[in-house]
């Protein structure tokens, strides 16, 4: 009987180190979590993907191409609100990435997961914040460079230069 229990012990040890061994939390350079297009937040359960939209697009465009993307067998994708990029941004980390107009330059960026960005983000609002309206003509956006979002606008409508889509799902669906 001790035999038979040992083997499971053991049998126990070699599942847990390969789950480790194939978790993206485990992967240093996001080589995963580019192959596989996504990243899911353990701590949150939502799904991102794995880059942002590589170029300038308009707040509205951001919305569409969330909208529109078909990723991971997935057609749920949507821009993600202020309080998903805070969500993700940290200030230790520094996932490779791409920044400057124009001719981008290699840059890092403070996110988790490794994710690959190139920009600011376009971001809808605070959920459940009416004190905010899509229609209010303001448009909203998070710096993983600083750690800031800019939800107090001097103006609007912003250039889209610069500006990115990065999409998100809940996992749970």
């Amino acid at each position: 009987m001790k035999w038979q229990a040992k083997i499971v012990l053991i049998l126990l040890s070699i599942v847990t180190v390969n789950a480790a061994a194939q978790s993206p939390s485990n992967d240093p350079n996001g080589q995963d979590t580019q192959a596989r297009g996504y990243w899911v937040d353990p701590s949150t359960g939502l799904m991102w993907t794995a880059r942002d939209n590589c170029k300038d697009v308009s707040f509205r465009g951001a919305v569409n191409y969330c909208r529109n993307l078909r990723l991971a067998g997935f057609s749920d994708w949507k821009l993600a609100n202020m309080v998903e990029l805070q969500g993700i941004y940290d200030k230790t980390a520094n996932a490779p990435g791409l920044a400057g107009p124009g001719k981008e330059s290699p840059s890092t960026w403070h996110v988790k997961g490794n994710l690959f960005l190139t920009g600011y983000h376009w971001t809808t609002l605070y959920p459940m914040d009416n004190r905010r309206h899509p229609q209010s003509g303001h448009q909203y956006y998070f710096d993983f460079n600083e750690g800031k979002p800019n939800d107090e606008p001097s103006g609007w409508p912003y250039s889209s230069s610069f500006m990115r889509a990065l999409c998100v799902r809940s996992s749970e669906k």
